[in-house]
């Protein structure tokens, strides 16, 4: 019994196992053709509530189809159930959704950040348009800044060399105040060769100056000694002096003091200027010569329209005195003028007036003409001047470049009756100057020194070439500067005279070239040198052959040429000490400015400064 349940109950098991799939493969087949048929025979029918719901069914299955596959079967034999591109049947809003990586996670800037725009205004301006080309004053500059300034405002020197060089100067200022500088210096120099029986000479000087300056007004005053010792040591070798004779000796002693007052730059419109000054010495030698100086000048200036007008004066009050004479030799000059420039020009034309009084009392007026013609812009300038002047005899000025005088010179004025030049002037590169001139002068009683061998020592004297002297020569300028590391400068002249009664112009040369450089190595160290070449000149031997026609022939010396060379060197060791070494005629020449008076040959001597 119970065998035959399990084995009906086995059979019927395998009859349901048998039957179950063929039925499941019918229903799907009959499913799909009823699909088909329902599709092409009624496209347009709605779709009823049941049939919707198999059909989403078949839109999420749809979608969950792997496209990429042939067909969207998982055979890709099996043809697709339907083709995307007949038809889409969208049934529900597509809802994207972002992962995190993508979102932007920033807020938004709610902040007004529009930039701030001022109003633009434009003022005209009321000024007339002008050339840089014509000439006109320039204005001041500032000084720049001192990179390397000194410390303190006083300094010392002392050098010692050989010749037995001694210098020694000082010089004290009470600071940078531009209303009020008080100072003062004292100097000493002196030297003495070996080579020449005497030849020494001594400087020594001493002063005091002081300024101030006002809202209106600049002070000015100084007071100076200078005292200068030589001897007359020149002599004649074919007649020396007896080995007992004395060398006469020779010191000179100059008291002078200065003084003015000037107005200063006003902003008004044409204002009146002014300036006073005061001018004077006491002079005095080692025997009996005198002389007492005071000169007052000043001048008025006024613009008027384009005009400028203006009047210069002086009065020029002295003595002169020696043991044969006692002379009042003065002068008064008028200089009243009238300027005026254009674009490319500038012309000044005035008189110069001048009276003496004393032992001359002759009356002259001469010419005081200026031109100035602009040829090329900044570069080229064309200049003329014609002038006449009273050069009063002076002693100080006479002992001053020939300290070998004798005594009792006679004292008469020369008068430059006109002189005339003309010439270029400009700057031909930045930092390239020149200025080239010729010139003829005419003058009256020129005054030539020359030798005097009355005693066994030389001295000389001052002879006047009585009548009307013609003076020709040209001059030359030429100044380069590159931006403060080099300076180089020269001066050539050359003269031609055309003498009244004198044979030669006594110990005047007709070539002279002066020149000289400064090189900054670096802010420490600076070279400097210098040139003197001067031309030959003449003098005479024996005055005794002395005519009023002329000199005899073989009484004429001819003074040799001579070139003499100096250099220096600077070196500043710290902002207070400074380190000197200068040599002069570095060719040891034996050089006769004077008729048997040889300079000093080689020497070198060298110090040091101190600033505090």
């Amino acid at each position: 019994m119970i065998r035959s349940r399990i084995l009906y109950t086995l059979l019927t098991l395998v009859i349901v196992l048998y039957f179950a799939p063929a039925n499941a493969q019918d229903s799907s087949t009959a499913k799909k053709k009823h699909d088909k048929a329902a599709t092409k025979k009624a496209p347009a029918k709605k779709t009823p509530a049941k049939q919707k719901s198999v059909a989403n069914k078949l839109g999420d299955a749809a979608a969950a189809q792997d496209t990429t596959k042939k067909g969207g079967g998982k055979n890709p034999k099996e043809k697709p159930a339907a083709s995307l591109s007949e038809e889409i049947v969208v049934t529900t809003a597509y809802k994207p959704v972002l992962a995190d990586a993508v979102k932007i996670r920033r807020n938004p800037d709610l902040e007004d950040k529009t930039p701030f725009k001022a109003p633009l205004t434009y003022v005209t301006l009321d000024k007339t348009l002008g050339r840089n080309t014509e000439i006109r004053q320039l204005d001041a500059m500032k000084m720049p800044p001192e990179r390397d300034s000194i410390p303190g405002n006083n300094f010392a020197k002392a050098e010692l060399g050989n010749l037995k060089t001694v210098l020694g100067e000082v010089y004290i200022n009470n600071g940078q105040d531009a209303a009020l500088q008080v100072g003062g210096f004292a100097r000493h120099f002196s030297n003495e060769a070996t080579s020449v029986n005497k030849q020494s000479q001594m400087k020594d000087e001493v002063g005091i100056f002081g300024k101030a300056v006002t809202d209106d007004n600049t002070f000015k005053g100084s007071i100076n000694y200078n005292r200068l010792g030589t001897n007359f040591y020149g002599y004649d070798p074919a007649n020396p002096p007896l080995l007992s004779a004395i060398t006469p000796k020779q010191h000179f002693s100059t008291l002078s003091a200065q003084g003015e007052i000037t107005r200063n730059y006003d902003t008004v419109q044409n204002p009146l200027t002014y300036a006073v000054k005061i001018d004077g010495y006491i002079f005095s030698d080692a025997y009996q010569a005198k002389e007492n100086n005071l000169v007052v000048t000043g001048f008025l200036n006024k613009t008027v329209n384009q005009f400028y007008a203006g009047l210069n004066a002086s009065l020029d009050l002295s003595t002169q005195k020696d043991s044969l004479y006692s002379y009042n030799n003065s002068l008064v000059r008028l200089n009243p003028y009238l300027k005026f420039q254009g674009d490319n020009y500038k012309v000044d034309a005035g008189l110069n007036l001048v009276r003496g009084f004393g032992f001359s009392t002759q009356a002259y007026v001469f010419p005081a003409v200026k031109l100035e013609l602009q040829v090329v812009p900044k570069y080229l300038r064309l200049f003329a001047e014609a002038k006449g002047d009273v050069n009063k005899a002076s002693l100080h000025d006479d002992f001053e470049i020939n300290p070998f005088l004798d005594q009792n010179i006679p004292i008469q004025n020369s008068v430059d009756r006109l002189d005339i030049s003309m010439g270029l002037k400009g700057s031909l590169l930045p930092g390239l100057g020149f200025k080239a001139t010729i010139f003829r002068n005419s003058v009256k009683d020129l005054a030539l020194f020359i030798n005097n061998t009355t005693s066994g020592y030389n001295k000389f004297s001052v002879v006047y070439d009585n009548g009307n002297a013609r003076i020709s020569g040209f001059t030359g300028e030429l100044d380069y500067k590159l931006m403060g590391l080099l300076d180089i400068f020269g001066n050539v002249e050359f003269k031609s005279y055309t003498l009244a009664s004198q044979a030669e112009p006594w110990n005047l040369p007709k070539f002279k070239l002066t020149g000289g450089t400064s090189v900054t190595i670096n802010s420490k160290l600076t070279i400097t040198g210098s040139v003197l070449y001067r031309g030959a000149t003449m003098d005479v031997l024996n005055r005794t052959n002395t005519t009023q026609a002329g000199i005899a022939q073989s009484s004429i010396v001819n003074i040799s040429a001579f070139t003499e060379i100096n250099a220096g060197v600077e070196y500043k060791a710290t902002n207070k000490i400074s380190i000197f070494v200068n040599a002069n005629n570095l060719l040891n020449t034996t050089n006769q400015v004077w008729l048997n008076y040889p300079g000093y040959g080689f020497n070198i001597f060298g110090g040091v400064g101190y600033h505090f």
